[in-house]
């Protein structure tokens, strides 16, 4: 019994610390404080919550879509402002695009999608809120946010990042 509480505990206290645990202190350039155009593309496992329900996997025919760019950085924003961004895409397949889910990386960073199919040909966006609230330095903290679209893509998983420095309120 001691064991699973502690195990319990253990889970409880990683994932309260998660969302906090992806800063790294760093000094600000001018580099940092100017968006960046940039697209970029890296491949990261998100962390899913092990109680909550996996995303619906889309079925039936495929489609492709493209992100006018799968990367926003925001440059350097005061702790607790909320940066908003809207990644636009276009369908650029045959099918309907289905959008199942969209989920961030943490609960600071909240994707809202499509919920109708996006036709052949037709765009959409997805709008991305990023909460910057507990997460500066005196320094600058380094944030990268990670949003997961599921659809009915190949792959199935599309990654859209938020990035940016957060400094303290002063």
């Amino acid at each position: 019994m001691r064991k699973i509480q502690y195990v319990l505990f253990l889970a409880f206290v990683v994932s309260f610390v998660a969302c906090k645990g992806d800063q790294t202190a760093a000094g600000t350039t001018d580099a940092a404080t100017t968006p960046s155009t940039d697209v970029t593309s890296t491949t990261v496992t998100p962390v899913t919550d092990p109680n909550s329900p996996p995303a619906a996997v889309p079925t039936g025919p495929t489609t492709t879509v493209q992100f006018d760019n799968d990367t926003y950085d925001y440059g350097t924003v005061t702790e607790g402002e909320m940066v908003n961004y809207s990644f636009k895409f276009k369908n650029t397949g045959n099918e309907p695009l289905i959008i199942s889910d969209a989920k961030g990386s943490c609960g600071c960073t909240v994707p809202d999608w499509p919920r109708e199919p996006i036709a052949p040909g037709k765009t959409g966006e997805i709008k991305v809120a990023f909460d910057s609230k507990g997460k500066g330095s005196d320094d600058g903290s380094v944030q990268s946010k990670r949003v997961t679209i599921t659809a009915n893509t190949d792959p199935v998983q599309t990654y859209l990042t938020v990035k940016g420095i957060v400094k303290k309120a002063k």
